[in-house]
């Protein structure tokens, strides 16, 4: 059965997102980086600057020299996971063979064999096109071809907006008169090897054997021959493919860097996640978190439990310990996600010394007396006070007052 693979890219994807939050940046010249970061560099742009020089990695300085009254923003990777979560949502109907991109507004859709139950492919490509432009207000480039090379290609040719269907068996005709460099997987070092034989076109490394391709590229001919030609065995990897996890985020109304705060927040994802765990009758071996700073900067650290678990206290006391190695800097915090990956089911074993099987009884007593509770009152029967508010102290030097709920 003959492929038929979608692709979605919404061009200048971190831009796109930060428009539909604020819509005065439509038409200005709009760069993303990290601006209080020394020698930072440019994360993402809009058309208008790229017209104007900008690219990626350039560093922020050149980047701002060259169009100095361009918007400059921090990025912010929390909007953008979100915003790809949002496009799953709506893709996922169509086809359980969908693989993303690392939160850059790339989405490829095996929708082989699923003509009978939508359409034909370019009909769903368009449906979601639409959907996706009306709920979310991103208008992504797509097309549609046989393997996953000549569709990213494909999107490159009509960017930033557009589309382009390849039929099968046309992809070594659509890719001979495009340059090399339109080709994922080729990279710089590449293409100056290539133009060092006067190699800049498709079809000029087309007109090569493999043999003759061996002599310079060594390992990297097999790729290049099949490339140029536009082969692509490789398949559209399922998101079903991705780990068993639970996860939490909180995002602060003001950026803080109140240790309380942050504390509170930690333990009402904690809360949150453990009593996922719990219902499902799993629980966690490994806790990350993620952290995001106000200009931008994400860290992230992870630690690997000694026994599974999905008990409130024992779970927030590693993830504090987490989340004090990835706090090392003094600018506020945006943003928090917790997540708790390597599920499997609760172990059964009984610690061996009394006062350890002590401990864990009251423990394990506590949390099941506030679930109960809990399920006949409904959660804000019983609350930990460090979800609440702030210490008084922190109160009477004037600080806001967080309430976070679990």
């Amino acid at each position: 059965m003959t492929r038929s693979i979608i692709h979605f890219n919404i061009a200048d994807f971190a831009v796109a997102v930060e428009r539909q939050m604020d819509h005065r940046l439509e038409g200005r010249p709009v760069i993303i980086a990290r601006a209080a970061v020394a020698r930072a560099v440019v994360y993402d742009m809009s058309e208008e600057a790229y017209a104007g020089g900008i690219r990626k990695g350039m560093p922020l300085r050149r980047a701002v020299r060259r169009i100095p009254d361009a918007t400059v923003l921090v990025p912010h990777p929390d909007r953008y996971e979100r915003a790809m979560d949002a496009l799953l949502k709506r893709v996922l109907p169509y086809s359980p063979l969908i693989e993303p991109g690392e939160d850059d507004g790339h989405l490829f859709v095996d929708v082989t064999g699923t003509s009978r139950l939508f359409g034909p492919s370019m009909d769903v490509a368009w449906r979601l096109h639409r959907q996706i432009r009306t709920d979310l207000g991103l208008d992504p480039i797509w097309s549609v071809a046989a393997n996953k090379l000549v569709a990213k290609v494909a999107t490159r040719v009509v960017k930033p907006t557009g589309e382009y269907i390849v039929g099968s068996g046309d992809e070594a005709s659509f890719l001979a008169s495009l340059p090399l460099g339109l080709i994922p997987g080729i990279e710089a070092g590449d293409l100056a090897r290539l133009r060092e034989f006067n190699l800049t076109r498709v079809r000029h490394v087309a007109a090569l054997d493999l043999n003759e391709l061996e002599v310079p590229f060594g390992r990297q001919a097999r790729f290049l021959y099949e490339a140029v030609r536009g082969i692509d065995p490789s398949p559209v990897r399922s998101v079903n493919q991705q780990s068993l996890r639970a996860t939490a985020d909180h995002t602060f109304d003001d950026d803080t860097n109140e240790r309380s705060v942050l504390e509170g927040a930690l333990y009402a994802l904690t809360e949150q996640i453990a009593v996922s765990l719990r219902c499902r009758r799993l629980a966690a071996i490994r806790v990350r978190l993620v952290l995001d700073h106000s200009d931008g900067v994400r860290c992230i650290r992870q630690k690997i439990l000694s026994s599974a678990t999905a008990n409130d206290l024992i779970l927030f006391k590693v993830a504090r310990s987490v989340f004090h190695q990835a706090w090392t800097r003094r600018v506020r915090i945006r943003y928090l996600r917790l997540i708790c990956d390597r599920l499997a089911f609760p172990p059964a074993q009984i610690p061996l010394f009394d006062v350890e099987r002590e401990a864990m009884e009251k423990g394990h007593n506590l949390i099941n007396a506030v679930d109960r509770i809990r399920g006949r009152f409904g959660h804000d029967a019983v609350r930990v006070g460090r979800t609440l508010i702030p210490p008084l102290a922190d109160r009477l030097a004037g600080e806001p007052v967080f309430p976070f709920a679990g």
